[in-house]
């Protein structure tokens, strides 16, 4: 009778039941590179091409609103139209104290505008502003202009002199630019130019000539030099009859002065928010170019140089993209190394086994040729080709392990039918000659279907079923079982054989590594102590486990082992 066997069947060693991966004990070497002096020049720093697409950026958006201070036209309309509105009713008072008190009735002609009366009245009146204004009969002729004053000697025009412009060299010319910068504005030169003659005519206006047909009128202007003339005329009435139309103007500097102190104080702030944009650019640009430029140099560093000790920053604390770039180039450069130590490894271990039967075969050589005996000779004959037969399957193992991480490196991951696979290995299996009964226990409650290379799967699977039968003994039971947990699929090969001893089920996956002690040949049989190792990594290779446990009775006996392997399922 079989004793019943007690184990916890897919729990990796060491680690809690329903874990479906185990914790990598990977250690890393404590080099955490010292901060960057801060020695480095603002020059270098100006000169990264990272810096100066930061910075171009950011300047381009600040420029775009600041570009819109040019385009104060809804602004500009409302202060002409303040402007304008003002003229206006001055005109209405102009027109109103004129009609009451410059107009007179001449017999035989009607009503007429009295000239003197007119003319002290408007020069009253204009005296608190700084406005033109002019007053044109019915006929268009100009009657008063408070621009000129009547003396003994004739008629004397005041002209407004411009400011006195003095020599100052470069600083005038710096000032002269600055003003025309921020006195510009677009569609100035639309405007028609405002033309005087010298003998003026009210229908040289034509705002005027609205307000002689009793309506008021308004006009803007250029001036030819940038600036703007606003005009408004009002008709003179009395008692509802037009006996004139007085003519206001002003240069529209009011509108200019209140323009250029909003842009005065827009470019203010455009200053400061300049300074600080370029400021947070460079701060910016340097939390970014500055570690790239940093984890650059160390890649430099450890591409030239030969020893290990060329460690990459480790800027992981910054919780960003460059943290977790930072964090994957020290994994893969603790990878690569690892990678090459595995080579070394590897290369000495190859060495090392081969090295057994070389010396085996050449010391069954030498003394082949000093022995007459032919029974003898027979016996070393045979050792020289069991020999040369481990040679060759342990040359082929190699050979095959050597190039199987490039070949999962190129494969790709597919669902694969593991009941399909099983079955039809466990046929193969019990087709041949093997005395061991094989039994397939598959629970399907789930779809048993894994993500995987179905070819290199197979391989594993016949590599541990391989691997229990030679452990088992004459009609010994291999049990195969699989189920599906949660997201993975377990597959449990188990055999009846003596186990394996408790500090060996992590090193039965090592290269090379046996516990056979079995006859010569035996030896030259296909058992290199690769295959274990082969399935390790094909396995591990598709994000899965393998791992020995050892089963056990109600007493606590050791019944056989059983192998488990881990593998991802396939979503449904």
């Amino acid at each position: 009778m079989t004793a019943e066997a007690h184990y916890s069947p897919i729990r990796p060693p060491g680690r809690p039941a329903g874990t479906a991966r185990a914790t990598e004990n990977a250690e890393t070497a404590p080099a955490v590179e010292r901060r960057d002096s801060g020695r480095r020049s603002g020059l270098r720093l100006l000169s990264s091409s990272l810096t100066r697409r930061i910075l171009a950026i950011n300047l381009l958006v600040l420029a775009v609103p600041i570009g819109g201070v040019f385009y104060l036209d809804q602004y500009q309309q409302s202060l002409v139209e303040a402007e304008i509105e003002t003229l206006r009713v001055q005109g209405e008072i102009f027109s109103g104290a004129l009609g009451a008190g410059a107009v007179a009735i001449v017999p035989g002609v009607g009503q007429r505008i009295e000239a003197t009366g007119a003319s002290i009245l408007m020069r009253r009146l204009v005296a608190p502003t700084r406005t033109r204004a002019r007053l044109f009969a019915t006929g268009g002729d100009v009657v008063v202009d408070t621009r000129d004053l009547v003396g003994r000697s004739g008629v004397v025009r005041i002209e407004e002199l411009p400011p006195p412009n003095g020599k100052f060299g470069v600083a005038r010319r710096v000032v002269d630019a600055v003003n025309a910068v921020i006195e510009w504005r677009p569609g100035r030169r639309d405007l028609p130019v405002y033309r005087e003659q010298a003998q003026q005519s009210a229908f040289d206006y034509a705002e005027v000539r609205l307000a002689l047909l009793g309506n008021t009128a308004w006009g803007v202007r250029g001036d030819g030099d940038g600036g703007m003339v606003l005009t408004v005329a009002v008709p003179v009435q009395r008692y509802k009859q037009v006996v004139g139309a007085v003519l206001l103007s002003t240069d529209g500097s009011e509108v200019e002065r209140n323009l250029r102190a909003v842009r005065l104080d827009v470019l203010r702030v455009f200053g400061i928010a300049l300074m600080v944009t370029v400021l947070l650019s460079l701060y910016l640009s340097g939390t970014i170019a500055r570690p790239l430029r940093r984890l650059a140099a160390a890649a430099e560093r450890m591409r030239r140089s030969k020893s290990r000790h060329v460690d990459i920053p480790d800027l992981s604390a910054r919780d960003d993209e460059i943290g977790e770039l930072s964090a994957s180039l020290r994994d893969m450069t603790e990878a690569l190394w690892t990678r090459l130590d595995a080579i070394e490894r590897f290369a000495a271990d190859v060495a090392h086994e081969i090295k057994n039967p070389l010396t085996s075969l050449r010391s069954a050589v030498e003394t082949v040729a000093r022995v007459n005996d032919a029974e003898q000779q027979r016996k070393l004959m045979a050792i020289i080709l069991d020999d040369v037969q481990r040679l060759d399957h342990l040359i082929s193992d190699i050979s095959h392990a050597s190039r199987l991480d490039a070949e999962l490196s190129r494969d790709e991951l597919e669902p694969v039918d593991l009941g399909l696979l099983l079955g039809a290995l466990v046929e193969i299996e019990e087709a041949g000659a093997s005395t061991r009964k094989l039994r397939l226990d598959l629970k399907v409650a789930l779809p048993l279907v894994a993500y995987g290379i179905e070819g290199r799967l197979g391989q594993v699977f016949r590599n541990v079923i391989q691997n229990a039968i030679s452990f088992s003994p004459p009609e010994g039971v291999i049990s195969i079982r699989a189920e599906r947990t949660g997201d993975r699929v377990h597959v449990l090969i188990e055999d009846d054989g003596p186990g394996i001893p408790e500090s060996k089920l992590e090193a039965v996956f090592d290269r090379f590594y046996t516990d056979r002690r079995e006859d010569r040949a035996a030896r030259a049989d296909n058992h290199s102590g690769l295959g274990l190792s082969i399935s390790k990594q094909i396995v591990e290779a598709g994000g899965g486990r393998i791992w020995a446990q050892n089963r056990r009775d109600a007493a606590g006996e050791v019944r056989g082992t059983c192998f488990v392997i881990e593998l991802l399922a396939r979503r449904d």
